[in-house]
């Protein structure tokens, strides 16, 4: 285990587990890791810290992590593998909490008897369960895992096993569905199915969303046993009256539901498979639509899915936007749309799911019924660019300021609740009337079939609801056209005068000299401390030691290298005991290189917010040391080069950083200078991108035709009519 997950057994903080290592002889020495990561033997620290009266302050979940992890490292007890626990947590959230209790109270023997027999009473509603025997030796585990579903519930229990055994088979690519993403989905099948397939189920999200909307008859398939096993029992756990049916299996190969038709088909399909079964499957009744080529498993999963649907059941299914494009999948494309298959296309912003850095889209189909109505268009929906935005001027300002304004002019966190309104308004409205859905440009369009045929077949929503010349009044675009300039020529003010306002003399005959000290000697003296944050990152982590951490911020270092406000999501911060900002700590990049600063002084607009991987905090003693000054030198990239070790990557050790030793009045003078030095960098910035905006109107609006050149800008043209 790592000095972090110590803090949080412990409920001290990092720097308080560093203190425990220099001042204690005892200790328990690291047993792996390296010089600056080691690692820990779970069970020396938990004697350690039991022989000094220190009980566990880790939440049952945090609990059963650590016992499980523990029973690992020992072997022991016969009780087999994690997933042998799964029809456990089943068992346990059929108890009533008193019976839980008794349950804890139990000798380890008899605790252990008891829980097998009814684990065992349900191993055949868990897709390859088999029969269990726990002994004494498993009684820790035990403990934790009625103790999680006592207090936090059985979701929870369940995904602590599951992240367990995922973990000990190493297997990737396994993403959950979001919650919220799993709601629209769900909500983009009209009515209320009453039974559902999700042929790549996973950990069940989506088919308990589908629960949660009363379908009572669900079937699920995974190829991973611990994914069908967790999707089985939370399945059984959020919806005890539905009939619930999951098989292990690679559905494209081995279809464990080859005659069942459905209501409705959902499913988060793993992405760029190019071993999903190509050649042995190339005669497959299912590709009504096409073969799709080797590079298109996304494809193969859209005619499955199709596949078992009844006739006129609808499919959701979430894509990567390649999906969309590829030139490989572009007949099977024109097929889906000329047939009707396809219904909707919905792009969602960045950050909606794993991949996070990948803008996913879902697609919504619909199996053609015979003899139906024949569908003339297609209805295209971006959310990410849908919602409504600022002012030009507000919105770059807050991507160049370094800082925000009160009422939150960073980026915000993903706005599902507009995400989903715009997606199945939309949807709703084009449902009920296709060829009456009045389109709204830059958000949603209905397209004609025939404009969908042509040699690419390109179903990127962005592409087809952008604003055209048609949609925007040349009156509209002169005003927003006005209004950037406007902007642009007051930022040019500004960026002259933080010009004008960073003078500075000469030295003289030679450059200043000063006596210098490091971060650490500094830190020792007590006119500073320095902290960060845990680098390792996983979903969840945070959130034990400051509250509710989901609605804050994280600042990242992208973030001062761009020079914007804290952009991080707290969920994806492993460390439970991440510090606050506070106004006038210094940042610094742990990592060298970029374009952007290296340093810079939380402001306002930073207070608040969680110190993000790979940034070193340091806080000073204001009445030793000038925040602005010490940034100032901190960031220097001479200083920045002597503190750095590595050879591809730079990492930025902060006690070896030097610091002039000045007296304080002096080190205010520096720092008004660097204060002005960050404003001209934050006015360029500025003036960088409203330029580039007003240009773009011009350029657009030039193009267009809702603009004319001006009669300075040349002769004889009036109305396009023109002479050589």
């Amino acid at each position: 285990m790592t000095a972090a997950e110590i803090s949080r057994i412990a409920g001290v903080t990092r720097a308080t587990v560093s203190n425990w290592r220099r001042r204690h002889d005892n200790f328990p020495a690291p047993s792996g890791g390296t010089e600056s990561s080691p690692l820990y033997d779970l069970e020396a620290v938990r004697s350690w810290l039991g022989s000094r009266g220190h009980t566990s302050a880790a939440n049952p979940t945090e609990e059963l992590r650590t016992t499980l992890r523990l029973r690992a490292q020992n072997n022991s007890g016969s009780g087999g593998s994690t997933t042998d626990l799964l029809s456990l947590v089943l068992a346990a959230t059929r108890r009533k909490p008193e019976e839980l209790k008794a349950l804890l109270d139990l000798p380890d023997g008899d605790l252990a008897d008891r829980a097998a027999r009814a684990a065992t009473d349900l191993a055949d509603a868990v897709p390859g369960a088999r029969p269990v025997h726990f002994t004494a030796a498993d009684a820790p585990v035990l403990r934790a895992l009625f103790l999680c579903v006592r207090d936090e519930g059985g979701q929870a229990a369940l995904s602590a096993l599951a992240e367990r055994e995922l973990e000990d088979s190493a297997a990737s690519g396994t993403y959950q569905t979001p919650a919220p993403l799993a709601d629209l989905a769900a909500r983009l099948i009209p009515g209320t199915p009453t039974s559902v397939l999700d042929p790549a189920c996973g950990s069940g999200a989506l088919l308990a969303a589908t629960a949660r909307r009363k379908s009572s008859e669900l079937y699920g398939q995974d190829t991973l046993p611990v994914q069908a096993q967790r999707s089985a029992v939370g399945l059984m756990i959020t919806a005890p009256e539905a009939e619930v049916t999951v098989r292990t299996g690679d559905s494209l190969r081995v279809d464990a539901f080859p005659d069942l038709t459905v209501d409705a088909v959902l499913c988060n399909p793993p992405y760029g498979d190019r071993d999903w079964g190509h050649d042995e499957l190339a005669y497959d009744p299912r590709w009504a639509y096409g073969v799709p080529a080797r590079a298109e498993s996304e494809l193969a999963w859209v005619q499955h899915a199709l596949a078992h649907l009844r006739p006129g059941g609808h499919a959701v299914l979430i894509l990567p936007p390649a999906t969309a494009g590829r030139a490989s999948g572009r007949r099977v494309r024109r097929e889906l749309v000329r047939s009707g298959a396809l219904r909707a296309v919905v792009g969602l912003p960045a950050g909606a799911a794993p991949p996070l850095h990948v803008a996913l889209q879902i697609w919504v189909l619909q199996r053609p019924e015979p003899g139906g109505a024949e569908r003339k268009s297609v209805l295209f929906v971006d959310t990410a660019t849908g919602s409504d935005r600022g002012s030009m001027s507000t919105s770059v300002s807050a991507s160049v300021s370094g800082t925000r304004p009160k009422g939150g002019s960073r980026p915000a966190p993903l706005d599902w609740a507009g995400v989903e309104n715009l997606a199945v308004t939309a949807w709703e409205a084009f449902v009920r009337d296709p060829d009456g859905f009045t389109d709204e440009p830059g958000r949603a369009r209905a397209v004609p079939v025939v404009d969908l045929l042509d040699d690419m077949a390109d179903l990127a929503p962005a592409r087809h609801v952008r604003v055209t010349r048609s949609d925007i009044a040349p009156e509209e675009l002169a005003a927003d056209l006005d209004a950037a300039r406007a902007d642009l020529l007051r930022s040019t003010r500004s960026l002259a005068r933080a010009a004008r306002d960073s003078d500075c003399t000469a030295a003289g005959a030679s450059a200043a000299e000063w006596r210098t000290a490091t971060a650490s000697d500094l830190a020792r003296g007590g006119a500073l401390a320095v902290l960060r944050t845990s680098p390792d990152t996983v979903p969840g982590g945070a959130g034990g030691a400051h509250g509710s951490e989901a609605a804050r911020a994280v600042l990242t270092a992208a973030d001062i290298e761009r020079g914007t406000g804290p952009t991080g999501d707290a969920a994806e911060l492993r460390d439970s005991a991440a510090p606050l900002i506070a106004e006038g700590d210094v940042l610094v990049r742990a990592v060298a290189g970029g374009e952007g600063p290296m340093a810079r002084v939380a402001g306002e607009g930073d207070t608040g917010a969680l110190l993000g991987p790979h940034v070193h905090l340091l806080r000073p003693d204001p009445t030793r040391l000038d925040a602005w000054c010490l940034a100032g030198f901190l960031g220097s990239e001479d200083n920045i080069a002597g503190a750095s070790t590595g050879s591809t990557v730079l990492q930025v050790s902060p006690g070896r950083l030097r610091v002039p030793l000045l007296p304080l009045a002096v080190q205010r003078q520096y720092g008004e200078a660097f204060r002005r030095v960050h404003e001209l960098r934050a006015e360029a910035r500025r003036a960088v991108l409203l330029a580039e905006e007003t240009a773009r109107l011009l350029a657009a609006g030039l193009t267009g035709g809702q603009l004319l050149p001006s009669a300075e800008s040349g002769e004889g043209v009036q109305g396009g009519n023109s002479h050589p």
